[in-house]
Formats: C-alpha cells, structure tokens, sequence
C-alpha cells in the first residue's frame, strides 16, 4: 500500500530506500560516509529522515549513480563547495535541541553540530568582543540573582 505523505513529513529508512530505488543496507553505509546525512533515530535506533536528508541522499545517489563520481569524489565536492551550493536552496537543519529540564519548566537549548567555517581576522575580532560581553552580561544576571 503506498501512502502519500506531505513533503515535510519525516520519513522511515524503507520509504527512503524504496522512493530512490536503493537498498536499506546502502542508506546506512552512506551515513558512515556522509556526515551530512543525520536522520534522527527513535528508540531502538529507529530512523526517520527529514526532508533534508531526504535530498541530501537524492543528491548523493545522483552524484554516485548518474554523474559516476566516486564517494570520495562527493566528499571532496561537499567539503569544497559545501551541500546548501550544491543543492542550490536552503537546508533547514534543526541545529539545536530543545528539551525540558526535571526542575524548571525553562526549555534548555543544547547545541547538536556545529558547521566549521573560515573566519576573516574581523570577525574574529567581532566574534570574541561578543563573546566577551555576553560573558558579562551572564556575571551580571548571576550577581543580580545572589
């Protein structure tokens, strides 16, 4: 039986492998390929492709399959030229994780992944006089609290 989902919908490893015409097994060796590739997985490592995976593996698979290149040939492409260039749009990466502490009812937000990018000495520069007054403001929240 064949479901329509909406495009957002998360999808399972199955549905992702029977919409590209490639194995299960074939998914998850690209995952240890592709760190780009992160389906979440559910208890009992259940995972669920969102639709950004979805078209980073789309991409991959056409990469390998229709334009020939190596796995090491995309990963230099990826490395080079970056996913969002190469698929041309946005990625909508949830970089952040939101989840309830047992004590207060304050969401905590803990960061996932972490892109690493080239910084100019400027924004260095604005980065850590940034860093330094949110470090400030932090010591000022704390000594307001005490």
């Amino acid at each position: 039986m064949v479901v329509n989902k909406s495009k957002a919908a998360f999808r399972t490893i199955a549905e992702v492998a029977d919409d590209l015409g490639v194995a299960t097994h074939v998914l998850r060796f690209w995952e240890t390929k592709f760190p780009q590739i992160k389906p979440m997985k559910a208890g009992g490592g259940r995972r669920y492709y969102r639709p950004d995976d979805v078209e980073i593996v789309r991409l991959i698979k056409e990469l390998l399959y229709d334009k020939r290149l190596t796995i090491e040939g995309v990963q230099k492409l990826f490395k080079d030229r970056g996913v969002k260039a190469i698929l041309g749009g946005e990625i909508q990466k949830d970089f952040f994780e939101i989840s309830e502490p047992e004590e207060s009812t304050e969401p905590i937000v803990k960061i996932k992944e972490v892109e690493v990018c080239r910084l100019s000495e400027e924004q260095r520069r604005l980065l850590q006089e940034a860093k330094e007054e949110l470090q400030n403001i932090a010591q000022d929240i704390k000594k307001a609290a005490i």
